[in-house]
């Protein structure tokens, strides 16, 4: 069984940063019963429980826990030859580590937009692996040369209803090049439990054979997959970087545009018109100079890059609906700087809307899912009735955004009621 909040968490003189107002709250008390956020009162709060945990805030800051609206679950710790090709079994053993780590930095919750987390995310609900809440795609559809094409091209030609690619087999990715192998494709995700559906609409940059400037999909083939999705009461995300990409993606029936980074002022005012949101990720640097010299790689990076702050400009001048997420890749070490990719949004946005951004708009996001949310109830709030993925954090977040560059400053994590860390004094 997976662990609950069997008991009850109550939560004296804390500051709360709801996931939606600019300002603190005044000294505040809250309960926790089971999972569920029960009370939340600026009066004492009295139990006859004497199961329930106390922690003193002693004024610190109670905000809900972090989101990651694009994350790869099963492609961090590994490289992408010990991705596809490595051992399965070695491979979900990292990724478990490594859905602990993330939870431990303060996400109690991640979108997985291309990846096998479907077994990682049951682990995860059973209680057996300490990890975020999974909102899985299962395995990004691409197409023959597109971006999640990571076959090699002694793997070509591909024989027509031959068999399947490595990179297939163990989930990563699949390659449909008709409508019908889309449909089939996008189905096959939904039978395995995906929440939403991702396609790669554009090329892309860390795969080998998918330049950044060209569109992939036709406009039937993505349509295909937006019908399958809409079957089962959910939509498709689009990876996308070009005008082109981003609006065949959206006249297709695409809602959520993922990176967006060339997108022009036209291209802007297209997406909002259409009320569609834009997934974002304020990719560091680190990450470009992570490909090496002269690599395809690299000159597709090179070429995103600078995009950037000009996509975020856009977003804001559009007033766009803006999600935020890290897009870490082959990179524990880039990992770890979680924290640090969200306080980067210092650039363009205050702490408050960061945090925001991070917590109460993800989830609307998330809610995109529909009949298909894994997780019913409402996450990214403290609110009363919400789920209860709350951090306490030494220090304001809303006046200094680096605390949740440094996990050390979360005190408490809990997820779903459960405390799994606690190094409040004593």
């Amino acid at each position: 069984m997976p662990p609950t909040g069997d008991g009850a968490t109550l939560f004296r003189n804390v500051r709360i940063f709801d996931g939606q107002n600019e300002e603190l709250s005044e000294p505040s008390n809250v309960l926790v019963d089971g999972n569920i956020i029960a009370t939340i009162s600026d009066q004492p709060i009295e139990t006859n429980d004497s199961d329930v945990t106390i922690v003193e805030g002693d004024g610190r800051v109670l905000m809900p826990g972090l989101i990651d609206a694009h994350w790869h679950a099963m492609l961090i710790r590994n490289t992408p030859a010990q991705t596809i090709y490595g051992d399965v079994g070695y491979n979900n053993i990292t990724a478990a580590d490594e859905a602990t780590d993330t939870l431990m930095r303060g996400f109690t919750t991640v979108r997985d937009v291309g990846g096998p987390a479907f077994g990682l995310k049951q682990a995860i609900d059973e209680g057996i692996v300490a990890g975020p809440r999974i909102y899985p795609s299962g395995a990004m559809i691409t197409i023959t040369s597109g971006h999640g094409d990571f076959r090699q091209l002694s793997e070509l030609p591909r024989t027509i209803g031959g068999h399947m690619a490595r990179m297939e087999q163990v989930g990563g990715a699949m390659v449909a090049d008709s409508p019908d192998e889309v449909r089939m494709r996008a189905r096959e995700q939904l039978m395995q439990g995906a929440s939403q559906i991702k396609l790669t609409a554009g090329g892309g940059v860390s795969s080998p054979f998918s330049p950044v400037d060209v569109s992939t999909f036709t406009l039937e083939e993505l349509r295909a997959a937006v019908e399958a999705a809409d079957n089962w009461g959910t939509y498709v995300t689009a990876h996308a970087f070009t005008p082109q990409a981003i609006r065949r993606s959206i006249d297709a029936g695409v809602k959520v545009i993922e990176h967006g980074f060339l997108m022009d002022e036209a291209t802007a005012q297209y997406i909002a018109d259409r009320d569609i949101w834009l997934s974002m990720q304020p990719l560091p640097e680190a990450m470009r100079l992570g490909f090496p010299e002269g690599s395809v790689q690299r000159e597709g990076a090179d070429k995103v890059f600078p995009g950037i702050d000009n996509a975020y400009q856009l977003a804001k001048r559009h007033n766009i609906k803006t999600a935020w997420g890290t897009d870490v890749l082959f990179s524990q070490a880039l990992a770890q700087q979680q924290g640090a990719i969200l306080a980067s949004l210092i650039r363009w946005y205050t702490p408050a809307e960061a945090l925001t951004m991070a917590t109460s708009t993800n989830a609307e996001l998330l809610a995109l899912s529909g009949a298909r949310n894994p997780y019913p109830g409402k996450l990214g709030v403290v609110e009363q009735g919400a789920l209860a993925d709350l951090l306490l954090v030494d220090g304001n977040p809303l006046e200094n955004l680096e605390l949740v560059a440094d996990p050390s400053n979360f005190l408490i994590i809990m997820k779903d009621g459960v405390i799994y860390k606690n190094e409040t004094p004593e």
